[in-house]
């Protein structure tokens, strides 16, 4: 039958997760990294998840497709929600997962934590930080997402010495950093501009809205992306 659908274009997607959690019917997965319709007939096409897209990737569009079967759909949620190692928005990034340390390991380090704060400024919110903050002239920024302090024990004196900070979580904040963060460096003096991301894939979001930023900026300032494990490794 002919109907309204949402259609994912992959070249959009962040890889963030929003849409997978928004769909109620659990019509939309994470696969590779990439927000993918699984089935047709999960898809009521009401678009509960268009809102939720930062990226502005997904769209509506009429084509033939299998006809929405509620039954089918509400079974297919009740089967995620009795999984028990991922939440019913499929994100891989969201997959419970124990990290055990050896000793040698433990005790390294418990020898090299360091316990003076490298923080130079407040607020550290991409959110809440001011768009003209006298801190940013001549600046090297730090842009990381809000778990990596947690993961990397030495991330004070590796990522956040020297640089003025910025934190968010592009899966549980409901704004546009791209835009924050294209005003930041529009306004300012940025030397350079690290992005420290989790390997999950709704980091990509935040990836995406500085790259987005310093393109829409119109200036050329050297950038890196480091990406850590959740066991607190630096991937290559």
């Amino acid at each position: 039958m002919l109907r309204r659908i949402i259609e994912i274009d992959e070249t959009k997607c962040s890889g963030c997760g929003a849409c997978a959690e928004a769909c109620h019917e659990g019509a939309i997965a994470m696969v590779g990294g990439k927000a993918k319709l699984t089935r047709d007939d999960y898809c009521d096409g009401l678009g509960d998840c268009l809102p939720t897209c930062p990226t502005g990737a997904i769209t509506f569009v009429e084509r033939e497709a299998k006809a929405y079967d509620k039954n089918a759909a509400e079974a297919n949620m009740a089967a995620k929600k009795s999984s028990a190692d991922k939440l019913p928005c499929g994100c891989p990034g969201t997959q419970a997962r124990g990290i055990t340390r050896s000793a040698e390991a433990q005790e390294s380090a418990a020898c090299s934590v360091q316990t003076v704060s490298r923080l130079s400024q407040w607020p550290v919110q991409i959110r809440l930080v001011p768009v003209n903050a006298p801190y940013f002239d001549g600046a090297k920024l730090l842009v990381a997402a809000d778990c990596t302090a947690f993961a990397r024990a030495d991330f004070h004196e590796r990522f956040i010495k020297n640089h003025v900070t910025l934190v968010g979580c592009p899966k549980l904040d409901a704004v546009d950093y791209a835009e924050k963060l294209t005003e930041i460096l529009k306004s300012n003096d940025i030397k350079s501009l690290t992005v420290v991301r989790m390997e999950v894939p709704c980091c990509g979001g935040l990836e995406a809205a500085v790259k987005s930023a310093l393109q829409a900026s119109g200036k050329f300032i050297p950038w890196q992306v480091v990406t850590i494990t959740v066991d607190g490794r630096i991937l290559d």
